[in-house]
């Protein structure tokens, strides 16, 4: 169904509480910003974190709504862009950061690789192989990837700015505002791409694009917040100590994270049964908290974490 204005209403009220929940006024003004959300920081007017951020939102677009409450875990059932629902693909994976890989055939075996590497990092990245025209049900599948994805790296190498399909892949991308990363391998950016920062792939391993990507996806102020959350969600949600341990190490990279996210991150960690029964994975998280000054988590007995009991929504 499309948005109308009263389910515009409600869910603006379902991200305001979750915003409200997670993080504090500066978080939350970072983590629009991430989203292009225009930010007027005169919060302390305010005595509500979930009114301010519903005033910083009321000029936001249907989209970027839908993206943010995607992000958040907030269910809805809108659609955008023409009616094309914007996480209706079932390419991505949860809680992870949706990167679309545009390519030509040549490489694909190397992408191939490349998706596997960026996994680890908790990115889902949906690769449109190009070697043979796609089914009326692949050609959808491509769209709605499109149209939920988070930002887009385009594999430049000769032959790429011919090719009808990558060229509308990464118009897709610009006309969404989305980030998108030229990774030069034989070529240039060329028109709009540009603009945007590129990465050489020239004479580097798959490992080291991967994490040449990764480190363009937490500090562009477009997808890091985004990356943020993804990184901790996997961390928090995986169901198994390898799994944990492996998204943990991507985190633990991280010069930093923003307040509200290091809190996400220790509540989850003492739901978490994984990390609750793992001396290892627990240690790791500790060892990356102390670095980050923040306050260490002891899962046998609890952490009781600071907050206020105001903020909870009634």
């Amino acid at each position: 169904m499309e948005m109308r204005g009263i389910d515009r209403h409600f869910l603006l009220d379902k991200i305001g509480r979750e915003l409200q929940r997670q993080m504090t006024y500066e978080d939350i003004e970072r983590y629009l910003e991430g989203f292009g959300v225009e930010i007027r920081p005169n919060h302390s007017s305010y005595d509500s974190k979930w009114l301010y951020a519903k005033d910083l939102l009321g000029r936001a677009s249907s989209e970027t709504l839908i993206r943010i409450a995607d992000e958040l875990d907030i269910a809805h059932g809108f659609t955008v862009a023409g009616g094309k629902a914007s996480a209706a693909t079932s390419s991505w994976e949860p809680n992870h950061f949706r990167l679309f890989l545009s390519h030509l055939s040549e490489i694909k075996k190397n992408v191939g690789e490349l998706q596997r590497a960026l996994r680890r990092c908790a990115v889902s990245c949906f690769v449109a192989h190009v070697d043979i025209e796609p089914t009326q049900e692949w050609q959808d599948e491509i769209e709605f990837a499109l149209l939920s994805m988070d930002a887009l790296a385009a594999v430049l190498m000769p032959g790429f700015k011919e090719s009808n399909w990558t060229d509308q892949e990464v118009g897709a991308a610009i006309g969404r505002g989305v980030l998108v990363i030229p990774v030069m391998r034989g070529s240039t950016p060329h028109g709009f791409i540009g603009k945007f920062q590129g990465l050489n792939a020239e004479g580097k391993s798959v490992g080291q694009i991967a994490e040449g990507i990764f480190k363009i996806l937490t500090t562009s102020p477009s997808t890091r917040n985004r990356m943020f959350a993804c990184l901790v969600d996997t961390v928090t949600q995986a169901t198994s100590e390898r799994e944990a341990s492996v998204r943990l190490a991507a985190l633990s990279s991280l010069p930093n994270m923003p307040e509200g996210f290091i809190t996400r991150l220790r509540e989850g960690a003492i739901r978490s049964q994984v990390f609750g029964t793992s001396a290892p994975l627990l240690t790791g998280l500790n060892e990356v908290l102390r670095r980050w000054g923040a306050q260490e988590v002891s899962v046998a007995g609890g952490v009781e974490l600071a907050g206020r009991d105001d903020e909870t929504p009634f």
